[in-house]
């Protein structure tokens, strides 16, 4: 029998990242499959952003002017080539550890397509490996909270790059209370 996990990561694993998730399926009879999906990030989102938090002007000029001298197609395509990059990375790091694993870089809404992963490989369980995203979480926004809404399959959250002796204890960058 094949055991699914789907893995919804913020950015490519890192070897430690890689090491600990596997190491939650070692003790398993089955076979485990890890399939990943690495969001695209989104650009303009990015730079509207930044140029937002820049405030009235007063510093650049006009957000508008800044804006319109961004090519955000060319944004885009840069972050989808990275994000297939990270991806092939990701795969590789966990075959290294010796997993099976595919994945695929995800366009749209990163829930959405979890879902459609969850119900295509019939996964027995999920994991988001975010950083930190203290007011998401608080409001039960975040992609671990969401996931917990819509799936019927046990959802661990993991905080990237951290070690679970760190996540556990609070002296990693995660925080543990609010």
């Amino acid at each position: 029998m094949t055991y699914h996990v789907v893995l919804l990561v913020e950015q490519p694993l890192t070897e430690l990242d890689a090491r600990q998730i596997t190491s939650l399926h070692l003790e398993l009879g089955d076979e485990v499959v890890y399939d990943v999906l690495l969001p695209v990030d989104d650009a303009a989102e990015r730079v509207a952003t930044a140029v937002g938090t820049l405030g009235s002007g007063d510093v650049v000029g006009s957000p508008s002017y800044a804006l319109a001298s961004i090519d955000l197609d060319e944004l885009h395509d840069q972050s989808e080539v990275e994000a297939h990059e990270g991806l092939a990375r990701t795969l590789a790091l966990l075959r290294a550890d010796g997993a099976t694993a595919q994945g695929a870089v995800v366009e749209d809404h990163p829930i959405d397509a979890l879902r459609a992963t969850v119900a295509a490989v019939d996964a027995a369980e999920v994991i988001v490996l975010t950083s930190p995203h203290v007011v998401a979480e608080f409001f039960g926004v975040d992609w671990t909270s969401r996931a917990r809404r819509h799936l019927d399959v046990p959802v661990l959250h993991l905080l990237e790059q951290e070690t679970f002796a760190e996540q556990a204890d609070g002296h990693g960058e995660g925080i543990t209370g609010v």
